[in-house]
């Protein structure tokens, strides 16, 4: 049998607090930049193709899974591709943009390698399907003495 692999091995603790603020401000930010982004991609009638319409969806699906925190490690990891994919020219860039240069490419995959690196925190999806669990573990038996 394979040894089961959970999210929480990934992270050391799921913060709640000051630490799971930060991380959550971090989220809705980089998460709203990237369905405004994504949005775009779609609005933009003119050009709207296969690979228009496959980044502008794969930007909503990723900016919403990372609002509400679920897969954060991967869904960051998706963003801070596609940020270096269009700010690489690999991708199609949208007209019109939110990031208009380079840097602010560069900074949302940044931002998406952070958030894959640190994880969702304490307000999250992840934290509630795979975080730390209390185990209560029962007293011993005793068992008569012969």
């Amino acid at each position: 049998m394979g040894k089961r692999i959970g999210l929480q091995q990934y992270f050391s603790a799921f913060p709640f607090g000051a630490p799971g603020a930060g991380l959550l401000l971090l989220r809705l930010a980089t998460g709203a930049t990237v369905m405004v982004q994504g949005w775009l991609y779609l609005a933009d009638r003119g050009r709207l193709a296969l690979d228009t319409a496959s980044v502008g969806s794969l930007a909503l699906v990723s900016g919403l899974l990372l609002l509400a925190g679920l897969l954060t490690p991967v869904v960051g990891s998706v963003i801070a591709m596609g940020a270096l994919g269009i700010a690489g020219s690999w991708l199609p860039p949208s007209n019109p943009s939110l990031f208009t240069t380079k840097l602010p490419m560069l900074l949302l995959a940044a931002m998406g390698v952070a958030l894959a690196l640190l994880g969702p925190g304490g307000c999250s999806l992840d934290a509630l399907l795979f975080g730390r669990r209390e185990i209560i573990i029962p007293p011993p038996s005793r068992s008569p003495e012969p």
